[in-house]
């Protein structure tokens, strides 16, 4: 009795074990054994559990408990397949092999169901994502595929590693967020950005034009960039890439993950190089040349000659994921460092030798999220962000260059100074340190089926000191401190209706700033220098408020709009100003506010046979009061002033419309097409002091580019010389027409119309380990302008290699 009774608890207990363990079923979906099939549907019905095939045919089923199951397999291109499986192991090989379809005798109906691509651009927001599988292989820059995204254009002041700014169709600056999985990517410092960020650690980029889900709530109006990174969530998996080209230019980039099937325990590590001489040629209207007698000679050919630029980082992740307790916990330690050789100001009027940026950043986050938290239904999200950041700004250098790289001299040959005895203004070496802390949580609850109730909530504060290291009082260095304090909270319901048709999202924001900063004053008294500190405090608070909905008049066609009246703060730069990003401070600037309206649709995608077409819409309207930008020149002899603050410019209105249309035909050739139009006018009439109208009103708002095309072909040829490979062939085109630096109408500080081209190749070997790409870009070497008509790279060519492991 007793050994029957022990068996019996034994094979009990050993059931259990084994319905408690899980595995994954991975392979590949072939016709006949040889051709892959792309797109295929391989699921476990019990389970509820589905993959999509890949352009290799490949799939992977995860978490599938021990025991036996049915695989189903099927497709447009095949009669649907059924294996019986027994998974007892982590990892079990399944290849399906399947009869082609007779398409004459074509019955099977196809179910689509939402990617998470899909799920986010029909919410009710203006929003695009981006996939990065494919970039992730080749020699892009992360920039590089925002500015082919519609209705998007990064403008970047040269070469890889200058200054950036984000146009979201009119809006700029920090109207914009940039965010990293949510937080703010200001919290990371300068060296762990967009510039260095490789596409190939980050699963998907969200791009929303005007209005902002809950969870991304900050003072923000003109829209959000979000960077999802990489998260390893299934097998065991270690990228490594690396490439060089043009401009000495080399990059490295390596991720990987494990995660321990039985507790959870899961460890992520990620990072990158990247270094470039930027020495690129330039030779537009810009670019010039001074004589000893002062003749300027535009149009000037030469290379830049100080703008090199260098960055390194990493990421390390630790904790557990999907364990009963919680869905992700994760302690996360970021450190990144970056050297910028500064080659000139706001614009190319000045060549600079000599001036430097140096930053770093540590930067320690937790991030926990667990859904069901203490009851079913309640879900909460919390990141907490910690960063000390580092910027260290040189200018010693007395002597005026010219873009030759050499001293100019006078008429006598004798070598001139600057005017105020440095490259940007007088000398300076300057230490500014950064304690920045980010909290943000967002706690929803579904209060029944259909009803959700969320509250997030953003709390952001800087401590930030400037040391003059050339000016002291007594053995002590000149200090100046300056502190922000911010907070953002936001409720939102969230309705579902109509058999999920209609999606719609209310909510509202209050917003609260503080800011303070002491600033020393050396004032001499009876030839003694004494120091007072002027100390100023500002408070203000605000409301916002808005909602966003999207109704599928069929499941094809669904209708998209929102509106909301949006509250941006100035940032701490802006206030305090910023040295090394040729930004003056300004103490006095006030809290813009923003009307925006977004109404569109999405169509598609269609399919006919093998061919399938998608179309998507949006037209957008914006009023904004006191309009923060970087003041623009108002005098032609002003054009090339290298330094200045932001300031409240006043009335803007912005109207336009945007648009993308893609195909696809037999899964092998991709054509995207995408443009944006808009005006952004300045709409205050009357000086408020002299009542005089002003001489630009209703007029275009400069350095704004306000028409932009793009157009993206991919072609893919499967079995290239090898069977089992697949060549990628890229070519895309981009246009941006004219547009003025200054308010000033101007021929010359008017941007010519540019067309930039660029092709591609990448060639996946069959074990598709190894990748290997080619990429030319500015293929005719056109003049192509950015920020404040600065010139960006000429014709270039980069290599790249990656390789990867997807189970260990």
């Amino acid at each position: 009795m007793k050994q029957l009774l022990f068996s019996f608890l034994f094979i009990l207990t050993s059931t259990l074990i084994t319905k408690a363990q899980k595995g994954t079923i991975s392979g590949k979906v072939t016709i006949n054994g040889k051709e892959p099939v792309i797109g295929a549907v391989v699921s476990i019905d019990i389970l509820k559990k589905h993959a999509l095939t890949d352009l290799e045919g490949n799939y992977v089923l995860e978490k599938v408990p021990y025991g036996d199951y049915t695989v189903e397999a099927s497709s447009i291109e095949i009669l649907k397949r059924k294996l019986s499986i027994n998974v007892n192991c982590l990892e079990t090989l399944l290849n399906i092999s399947a009869k082609a379809n007779d398409k004459h005798s074509l019955t099977e109906v196809i179910v689509e169901g939402k990617t998470e691509k899909r799920r986010i651009e029909t919410e009710g927001f203006a929003v695009n994502v981006i996939d990065t599988k494919t970039a992730a292989k080749r020699n892009l820059q992360t920039n590089e595929l925002l500015n082919r995204t519609v209705g998007v254009r990064v403008l970047q002041s040269g070469g890889l590693g200058s200054e950036v700014q984000y146009n979201l169709n009119g809006m700029t600056g920090r109207s914009v967020g940039i965010f990293i999985d949510g937080i703010e990517i200001s919290t990371y410092g300068t060296s762990f950005n967009l510039n260095s960020i490789p596409p190939a650690m980050i699963e998907r980029i969200e791009v929303y034009k005007g209005v902002l889900p809950a969870h991304l709530s900050g003072d923000l109006l003109g829209g959000a960039i979000n960077i999802i990174l990489k998260k390893g969530e299934g097998s065991n998996n270690f990228t490594l890439s690396t490439s060089y080209g043009s401009f000495n230019t080399f990059q490295s980039d390596f991720s990987g993950m494990y995660r321990n099937e039985k507790n959870g325990f899961t460890a992520k590590a990620s990072g990158f190089y990247t270094s470039t001489d930027n020495n690129y040629e330039i030779w537009g209207k810009f670019s010039k040349y001074i004589e000893p007698n002062g003749v300027v000679n535009r149009n000037y050919r030469t290379k830049r000659f100080w703008d090199g630029y260098k960055a390194v980082g990493g990421r390390f992740e630790a904790g557990f994921t999907d364990v009963k307790w919680a869905d992700v916990f994760l302690v996360s330690i970021n450190g990144s460092d970056d050297y910028k050789e500064i080659q000139h100001g706001q614009t190319m009027g000045t060549p600079y030798m000599g001036r430097i940026k140096e930053t770093k950043a540590n930067v320690f986050n937790l991030n926990y999220i667990k859904k069901d938290f203490i009851t079913k239904g309640l879900d909460f999200n919390f990141n907490g962000v910690y960063s000390d950041r580092e910027t260290y700004l040189r200018d010693t250098v007395s002597w005026a260059y010219n873009w030759d790289g050499k001293i100019r001299t006078d008429l006598n040959g004798n070598p001139l100074k600057s005017k105020d005895g440095a490259q940007q203004g007088a000398p300076v070496i300057t230490n500014i340190d950064r304690k920045v802390t980010t909290l943000r949580y967002n706690l929803s609850y579904e209060l029944f089926p259909g009803h959700k109730l969320s509250a997030n909530h953003v709390y952001y504060t800087v401590d930030r000191e400037d040391t003059d290291l050339l000016r002291s009082i007594g053995n002590n260095a000149i200090k100046a401190t300056n502190d922000l304090v911010k907070n953002v909270y936001s409720l939102n319901y969230e309705l579902k209706a109509i058999d999920n048709k209609l999606t719609s999202n209310i909510f509202t924001k209050f917003y609260q700033q503080n800011t303070g900063n002491n600033i020393p004053v050396i004032t001499n008294v009876n030839g003694q220098n004494q120091l007072s500190i002027d100390r100023k405090k500002n408070t203000t608070n605000s409301t916002g408020y808005g909602v966003a909905v999207a109704y599928a008049i069929v499941p094809k066609v669904i209708f998209i709009s929102s509106a909301e009246r949006a509250v941006r703060m100035p940032s701490g730069d802006e206030i305090f100003g910023s040295p090394a990003d040729n930004i003056l401070p300004n103490s006095s600037l006030k809290q813009e506010v923003s009307d925006n309206i977004n109404t569109g649709f999405r169509l598609g995608a269609f399919r006919l046979n093998k061919h399938k077409v998608s179309f998507s819409s949006n037209v957008f309207w914006r009023n904004t009061k006191d309009k923060i930008i970087r003041r623009v020149n108002l005098l032609l002899n002003d054009a090339e002033i290298e330094v200045v603050p932001f300031v409240n410019l006043g009335s803007a209105q912005s109207l336009g419309f945007e648009g993308e249309a893609s195909y696809t035909y037999n899964n092998n050739l991709n054509i995207m097409v995408n443009f944006s139009k808009f005006n952004s006018l300045f709409k205050d009439k009357f000086d408020p002091i002299t009542g005089q109208q002003y001489t630009y009103y209703n007029k275009q708002i400069p350095n704004e580019p306000f028409f932009t095309i793009n157009g993206n072909i991919q072609y893919s040829l499967k079995n290239f010389i090898q069977k089992s490979s697949l060549l990628n062939i890229f070519y895309n085109i981009g246009y941006v027409a004219p547009f003025r630096t200054i308010w000033p109408e101007s021929d010359w500080f008017t941007t010519p119309a540019q067309y930039g081209q660029n092709i591609g190749f990448s060639y996946k070997f069959p074990k598709s380990r190894f990748i290997a790409s080619l990429d030319f870009k500015n293929i005719f070497n056109a003049e192509i302008y950015d920020n404040y008509g600065v010139q960006k790279p000429g014709r270039a060519a980069y290599f790249k290699l990656n390789y990867s492991i997807n189970k260990f």
